[in-house]
């Protein structure tokens, strides 16, 4: 059997039993090719069962030498595993190599967050004069009253908002569905939008049931939100790097800071593991160093 055999059925088996988003299915799919166009240009005509340590060991070393960085290392090898997860299941082969293999180490860096006030001050420069900045100021209220990723945003259904109970129905990653609580401002102008100006809004075919429209009565792009938010952020004299996920990183950490559960803040962004929400207990470490030297004896 070829190795596009192996790579067609682990790619159904990402589809079927993982339920993988086609972002990270095309991700993993790259890292086996990568690997088998390594072992091609090594002359080494192996079959999965036949793959050792040291080959893996040798296609390490060679991305290293080709620039790769280390969390780019890391997620290539991590699809590797998964692969060789997958044929160990479907028993093709007896043994998983990659389960000795080391991940070069890497240090996750703490994304950019906003205040409260920097979100206020964003949000604020917005011109609620135009059919356009009523839209826009409802969807930056939603992102971060609820933390969505920006495909969610762009996303989102009328059909999915429970306004009438603070709710909305959220499809994240894998398709999975989540449901996640929206604040008073975030509902005051989206029902502000859709009374004044989406009524207006000449809706194309298929985008009857789409919450935020273009002008055009099109799905918003997510490029389009990112150049929203990086114009609002120039206006409000904000010099930080800014995203959407900014607004997602915000909301999470100043959660935390509130002192909300890591468990609840994870439901509602909607990650797999809590390894991910973690990250956000270390966003408020000059929080916490003011509030020991303003409270500890030794401090004062």
């Amino acid at each position: 059997m070829s190795w596009q055999s192996y790579i067609k059925g682990f790619k159904s088996w990402l589809q079927l039993e993982k339920s993988h988003s086609v972002h990270t299915i095309e991700a993993y799919l790259r890292d086996v090719q990568k690997f088998t166009a390594y072992l091609q240009t090594e002359g080494l005509s192996l079959v999965p069962a036949s793959v050792e340590l040291k080959h893996l060991e040798g296609f390490l070393k060679a991305i290293n030498e080709l620039g790769f960085d280390a969390q780019s290392q890391a997620r290539i090898i991590s699809g590797l595993r998964s692969f060789f997860k997958y044929l160990l299941i479907e028993d093709e082969v007896k043994t998983n190599p990659t389960e000795l293999l080391s991940s070069p180490k890497w240090q996750r860096k703490l994304p950019d967050t906003l205040s409260v006030e920097e979100i206020n001050l964003l949000i604020n420069t917005i011109d609620l004069s135009t059919p356009e900045g009523m839209r826009n100021r409802a969807m930056l209220e939603t992102l971060y009253s609820s933390g969505l990723r920006v495909s969610e945003l762009v996303n989102l259904k009328i059909s999915d908002m429970f306004l009438d109970v603070e709710f909305i129905k959220v499809t994240g990653k894998g398709d999975k569905e989540r449901l996640v609580p929206i604040g008073s401002q975030a509902i005051k102008y989206i029902q502000l939008y859709r009374e004044t100006v989406r009524v207006h809004v000449d809706v194309k075919k298929g985008m009857e049931d789409v919450l935020f429209l273009s002008k055009r009565g099109n799905r918003l792009s997510r490029v389009s939100v990112f150049y929203l938010i990086k114009d609002c952020a120039v206006k409000a004299g904000i010099r930080k790097t800014i995203s959407p996920h900014t607004f997602r990183h915000s909301f999470a950490t100043h959660l935390i800071e509130g002192g909300a559960d890591l468990r609840a803040v994870q439901e509602m962004l909607g990650h797999a593991s809590i390894t991910t929400t973690e990250i956000y207990t270390h966003l408020d470490r000059d929080y916490l160093r003011s509030t020991i030297m303003q409270f500890h004896p030794r401090y004062k």
